[in-house]
């Protein structure tokens, strides 16, 4: 085991099992992650991934810093970064720790194809060495926080595990979150949660304490029930849950069963407001809309109301629909 050791921080407060919110580009911004946390807050958040180098130029750092947003209440926060240069990774986590994330995360497993082909992402899991300087790098530059790694069981191929997950492990991160997909499969077949174990078992057998590295299953996770019985009988310490947080931020609340339309429709006008307020001039309001199919969706008047949506162009405009909506069913 490399004699570099990660601190814990925040991973070590944590229940057992714990629960998160993946890192979703475009989908868990700071609007949304803020009506996660009013309506469910999970036990740790993940942010957008941001590019390292970006975060490394000044006018690269201006361009994304409104992926560096985050309110207390989100809190343990962890900052998402990508790329392939060690230094340029050290000195995006000496920033983002000086921002006050909680932790600082390594995406090394995203599989989109313009991520791939620069190095970065998933295509690290073909490059173990390199992974390791960028983990080492991170580790320095992150000074007394957390360095995570989240990952998928393999690129092409699941035989690729073993190597690439020694490595992982060699290098010490505070926790690994397994996607348990290959690149390849994308999310074109079921996640197979036995890599999951694997990855548990290999922890076990390599590490002299297997508390030093936490690790997380990620993959078809429908709900908190779901999620616990995943940990189960997987041994992980935590889940990770993403897709299916799609226009429902009460997915980590266990206190609550059944959301009435009214509430649904109501916290869309809340996240729409709040989109507004924080992104306005700087992401397009079209991204929104990908919200309203999850939020607008098996209740009657569902497919007219959501075609109304589709054609707005701000807040004031959703919220009147909404209002309209409501006065017809009264």
């Amino acid at each position: 085991m490399n004699d570099q050791k990660n601190t814990q921080g925040f991973w070590a407060a944590l229940p057992r099992p714990f629960f998160a919110l993946a890192p979703m580009y475009d989908v868990t911004d700071a609007a949304f992650r803020r009506i996660i946390a009013l309506h469910g807050k999970p036990d740790v958040m993940f942010t957008e991934f941001a590019s390292a180098d970006g975060l490394c130029h000044p006018t690269g750092r201006e361009k994304l810093s409104h992926h560096l947003l985050f309110s207390s209440q989100e809190r343990p926060i962890v900052v998402q970064l990508f790329g392939t240069t060690p230094q340029r990774f050290h000195d995006a986590a000496r920033l983002c720790a000086e921002r006050g994330f909680d932790g600082i995360d390594i995406n090394m497993g995203c599989p989109e194809k313009n991520v791939c082909k620069n190095g970065s992402g998933a295509a690290l899991i073909k490059n173990p060495s390199l992974a390791k300087e960028i983990i080492h790098a991170t580790q320095e530059g992150a000074r007394s926080l957390p360095v995570s790694v989240k990952t998928r069981s393999g690129y092409d191929k699941r035989e690729e595990r073993e190597r690439w997950f020694a490595a992982l492990l060699d290098a010490h991160p505070a926790a690994i979150t397994v996607h348990a997909r290959t690149r390849k499969e994308m999310s074109l077949v079921p996640a197979q949660w036995e890599d999951v174990a694997h990855v548990v078992r290999m922890r076990d057998a390599q590490c002299d304490d297997p508390s030093d590295i936490l690790i997380v299953g990620n993959g078809d996770v429908r709900n908190l029930a779901d999620a616990a019985e995943k940990a189960r009988t997987s041994g992980v310490d935590g889940v990770m849950l993403g897709r299916a947080v799609f226009g429902n931020p009460w997915l980590f609340n266990a206190s609550v069963s059944d959301i009435s339309t009214e509430q649904r429709l109501q916290a869309m006008v809340e996240h729409t407001r709040l989109y507004e307020r924080l992104f306005r001039g700087v992401k397009n309001f079209a991204i929104m809309k990908k919200h309203y199919k999850a939020y607008v969706a098996g209740f009657d008047g569902a497919p007219a109301l959501r075609q109304r949506l589709m054609a707005a162009t701000d807040a004031t405009a959703i919220a009147a629909i909404v209002a309209a909506y409501h006065g017809k069913k009264a």
